[in-house]
């Protein structure tokens, strides 16, 4: 679903992201974990078609995100660390707004707004000016919005922050759904206990390199993904 090969994004003489790999099938939810400054959002702004990169190659189910932009951003959502959304519409309108440029019929997106925003309890706000919702409300908003159009692959920036314990819940139950449908998510977290219990695959990046990834039960081990990650800090200090 997501191939990303020997990626290398640099910024003057210093390598942001350096030849990383990774590899995420149909059906994997994926963690992506590192200290502030690591690459992880370098890493995925790259998969989204948002940054350019210097060398290596990103397909999303097959297709080239250099040479069929296009074909790849329609399977995929995104949802970014810190919700940007056009604060001058209502959330409705914004929703109906994301749901034509995806092409989703009127029937579908409509049952999929009242389903998503009845989940996440924003039904009595979509009439409000996105400028008047909370940051935790603007996180939801963005997650219906990247589950309209029912993409191949989700990728999300700390998609947690934010969110209220039921609406992280809610989240997370939307990602295994998605998941066992064939789906496969890629994000990124702080949150290592969510990673763990939710996660079949992790990927840890430290100075833009992968340092190590894997199956979520053959990286955590016997002490957990928390001490895992902590040592290997440790050791590349």
């Amino acid at each position: 679903m997501l191939r990303i090969e020997k990626l290398t994004k640099r910024y003057g003489e210093k390598a942001a992201v350096d030849a990383l790999s990774l590899h995420i099938a149909p059906g994997e939810i994926c963690a992506f974990i590192g200290h502030n400054g690591a690459g992880k959002t370098t890493t995925i702004k790259a998969c989204c078609g948002i940054l350019n990169f210097d060398e290596g190659e990103i397909y999303i189910n097959g297709s080239s995100i250099k040479s069929e932009a296009l074909k790849c951003k329609a399977q995929i959502a995104y949802i970014p660390d810190n919700p940007e959304l056009y604060e001058f519409m209502s959330g409705i309108k914004y929703l109906n707004f994301v749901a034509d440029v995806f092409g989703v019929g009127k029937t579908e997106r409509e049952e999929r707004i009242a389903h998503y925003a009845d989940v996440f309890g924003l039904t009595e706000d979509l009439a409000q000016p996105i400028s008047a919702y909370s940051h935790g409300m603007k996180q939801k908003l963005a997650i219906i919005s990247a589950w309209l159009h029912e993409p191949k692959l989700i990728i999300m920036d700390e998609p947690f922050v934010g969110l209220d314990p039921v609406a992280a819940h809610s989240l997370k139950t939307m990602m295994r759904e998605h998941c066992d449908n064939g789906g496969a998510i890629f994000f990124s977290t702080h949150v290592l206990e969510v990673a763990e219990k939710l996660c079949d695959k992790v990927a840890i990046i430290r100075k833009g390199s992968l340092v190590v990834s894997g199956s979520m039960e053959s990286v955590k081990g016997e002490d957990g993904l928390e001490a895992v990650f902590l040592e290997l800090e440790e050791d590349n200090a």
